[in-house]
C-alpha cells in the first residue's frame, strides 16, 4: 500500500510512525527541508519538499498512483485541495483533517464537494472522547466501534481492583455479565487471555461488550462511586462549547471557566442554564471560587497544557472523583500520570489514530479477505474484526468447549452477533450460519479469512 502524508506536525509525526511501523510505503510531503530530512532520517519513508495543493509536487510524490493521500497540514483549505487535486491525479483514497470550527461543522457538503473519503475533525472528536468519558475513573477509558454496536472498557489494574491476583474465569463467575476481556498488555507485552489468565497489578486490559452490559459491568466492579452531576470545564473554545452543548442535553449541571470575555459572552447567551465565569484557568483562587472540591468531574480543555496541568492537579487535590485533562506533549501526560491515574486526551493523539485505523481498513478492503469490519487495538498489536458466517465455515456448529474447536494461539471469539444483538460467548456457544462474529486476534498472525481462525 502506498500512502502520501501531506503536513508533518504532531499529527502528522504520529501518523508516519504507525504507517512505517506497519510496512506501509510513505511519502512525506511538507514545505520545511529541514523537517522532511530529520523524518526521512528517523523513518523509513520518501520525502518531497512543496505544498501539498501542488499538482506538480504531488505527481513528484506519486499521487497518480497513491492508494492514500492524508493531509494534515495546520491549514484546512491546503487539505481540502491537496485531497481535491490527488483525487483528481489519480490517487485512490483521500482523507483530511479539519480544526477550524465552520469547516468541521460542514464535514458532510466537504466530503461531498471535495471528494474525499474521511475526514478527521480533532476537536469535536476531543469533546466526543470526553462526553463518553464523563464520570469515570482515571484508570478506566470507554471507546465504541464498529457502529457503537461494541464497546470497550481499557482499564488498568489497581492494588484493589476486582481484577488483581484474580483468575478470569472466577471473575467473570462473580461478576456474571455479558463481557469479555480480549486483551492484556503486560509491560508492553500483548496476551490474549484464556480463563486461567491471572491479572496483576499495573496491566492494561481491555473488556469488550455491548452498551448494556458496560453499564452492568461498572456497576458490579464499583467503577462509578457517584453520580456525574456537576461537571466543570475549563476551557470555553469550541470544544469546550461543543462539549457543554453534549452535556446541557444529558442533563449535566455546567460550570465554565474561559478566559476570554467575548467567548463568555457567546456561551452565556447560548446556554442560559450553565454557568459562564471568566478568568484565568490557572487562577486557584478562580477555581476555589467555582466549587471545585464539589464537582463529580473537571475537564481542563484550554489551548495551553501548562494551564490544564495546573487545573488537574487541583483538581486531583481537591478529591475530584474523575478528571480529563487535554494534554498535547506526551512528557506533560507522562509527568501528570506519575501523579495521578488523571483521564488524558490529545487532539493530535487521536486524530492520528483515526486516520491510521481507516488507512490500515482501507488495507485490508483492498486484500483478498472476507472482513467486513476492522479495527486496531492494544497499539496495533492486536486486532478486532467482524466476519459473517457462511456456510463454508470448516466449524459450523460444533460448541466451543469441544475438542474439535481448536482456535490459533492469541485468537478469541470475542463475540456473536445474531439479528444486530450482541451475545457475548461461552462453552455452549456455536458458529450458525448467518450470525457475524467478533473475533480478536494478534496481528502477528494476520487474520483474513474466518477459516484461519482455527488450528
Amino acid at each position: 500500500m502506498k500512502v502520501i502524508v501531506v503536513g508533518i506536525g504532531k499529527t502528522g509525526l504520529n501518523l508516519i510512525e504507525m504507517l512505517s511501523k506497519e510496512g506501509i510505503d510513505v511519502t512525506v510531503i511538507d514545505c520545511c527541508k529541514e523537517i522532511i530530512d530529520a523524518v526521512t532520517d528517523k523513518y523509513n519513508v520518501s520525502g518531497i519538499e512543496g505544498s501539498g495543493a501542488s499538482r506538480e509536487t504531488l505527481l513528484k510524490a506519486g499521487a497518480d498512483t497513491a492508494d492514500m493521500l492524508i493531509a494534515t497540514t495546520a491549514i484546512d483549505e491546503i487539505n481540502l485541495l491537496s485531497c481535491l487535486q490527488a483525487k483528481n491525479l489519480g490517487t485512490k483514497r483521500t482523507a483530511a483533517r479539519l480544526v477550524l470550527a465552520d469547516l468541521a461543522l460542514e464535514k458532510d457538503s466537504l466530503i461531498k464537494e471535495y471528494n474525499i473519503d474521511y475526514i478527521v475533525r480533532p476537536k469535536i472528536d476531543v469533546a466526543d472522547f470526553i462526553f463518553n468519558n464523563v464520570g469515570l475513573p482515571g484508570n478506566v477509558r470507554l471507546d465504541s466501534f464498529f457502529s457503537d454496536t461494541i464497546q470497550m472498557l481499557s482499564i488498568v489494574v489497581l492494588k484493589d481492583s476486582p481484577f488483581c491476583e484474580r483468575n478470569l474465569y472466577e471473575l467473570r463467575k462473580e461478576l456474571n455479565g455479558n463481557f469479555l476481556i480480549v486483551a492484556v498488555v503486560r509491560d508492553s507485552k500483548l496476551h490474549i487471555p484464556d480463563g486461567n489468565f491471572v491479572c496483576k497489578e499495573g496491566d492494561f486490559v481491555y473488556l469488550i461488550s455491548d452498551e448494556k452490559g458496560v453499564s452492568e459491568t461498572f456497576k458490579k466492579m464499583g467503577i462509578i462511586k457517584r453520580s456525574a452531576k456537576k461537571v466543570l470545564v475549563v476551557g470555553g473554545g469550541f470544544t469546550g462549547d461543543y462539549l457543554t452543548n453534549e452535556l446541557i442535553k444529558a442533563g449535566k449541571d455546567v460550570t465554565i471557566v474561559e478566559e476570554n470575555i467575548n467567548n463568555c459572552k457567546k456561551l452565556m447567551e447560548k446556554y442560559p442554564k450553565a454557568k459562564v465565569s471568566l478568568g484565568d484557568a490557572e487562577s486557584v483562587e478562580i477555581l476555589d471560587s467555582e466549587g471545585i472540591s464539589k464537582k463529580d468531574v473537571v475537564v481542563s480543555i484550554t489551548d495551553k497544557d501548562e494551564a490544564n496541568l495546573v487545573v488537574s492537579m487541583c483538581a486531583w487535590a481537591a478529591g475530584v472523583p474523575s478528571i480529563i485533562t487535554r494534554i498535547d506533549t506526551p512528557a506533560h501526560a507522562k509527568m501528570l500520570h506519575k501523579v495521578n491515574m488523571d483521564i488524558t486526551v490529545s487532539p493530535s493523539e487521536i486524530a492520528a489514530n483515526k486516520l491510521f485505523k481507516f488507512a490500515r481498513s482501507a488495507q485490508m478492503e483492498d486484500e483478498k479477505n472476507e472482513i467486513l469490519k476492522f479495527y486496531s487495538i492494544c497499539d496495533s498489536m492486536a486486532e478486532i474484526m467482524e466476519f459473517d458466517v457462511g456456510t463454508n465455515c470448516s466449524h459450523l456448529g460444533i460448541e466451543f468447549k469441544e475438542q474439535d474447536f481448536k482456535l490459533k494461539k492469541d485468537t478469541l471469539v470475542a463475540a456473536i452477533i445474531k439479528d444486530g444483538a450482541l451475545t457475548v460467548p461461552n462453552g455452549f456457544s456455536k458458529l450458525v450460519a448467518g450470525d457475524k462474529v467478533v473475533i480478536v486476534s494478534a496481528s502477528k498472525n494476520k487474520i483474513k479469512n474466518l477459516n484461519e481462525i482455527f488450528k
